[in-house]
């Protein structure tokens, strides 16, 4: 039971962490603006199985480094008020990791989305 305990307060941290960039991140709230629009654009389109898992994955990527793109970034604020290459550096690499993962996904949505979307287009 205490080990379940420990679990469960762990888990209460992270949705606090996840919460917070929602609430503080306008791109977080860009990407789960998008993430809406993503989902209801697989249903519409009824992509299959395997490709659904593949925006799955995309969409948990972006989240996930947007989210500890927030906790580098809080983490040098943390550290240093003042302006050092070395702080820069790392909140740099942290938003360079969010682009890498949205480029991913941009390239996944386009195989998984171009296909039904073309081929729509070409019975109207």
């Amino acid at each position: 039971m205490k080990e379940w305990h420990r679990f469960a307060r762990s888990v209460s941290y992270a949705w606090a962490g996840i919460l917070h960039t929602i609430r503080t991140q306008r791109n977080m709230q860009i990407h789960l603006t998008v993430t809406v629009l993503v989902l209801v654009a697989m249903w519409w389109l009824e992509i299959p199985r395997g490709d659904r898992l593949l925006v799955f994955f995309a969409i948990g990527l972006v989240l996930a480094l947007e989210t500890f793109n927030t906790a580098i970034e809080a983490a040098v604020d943390l550290v240093t008020t003042e302006r050092h290459p070395l702080a820069k550096i790392a909140k740099d690499a942290g938003a360079g990791a969010v682009l890498i993962g949205v480029f991913t996904a941009v390239l996944i949505g386009l195989y998984v989305f171009v296909p039904p979307l073309w081929t729509l287009v070409n019975t109207m």
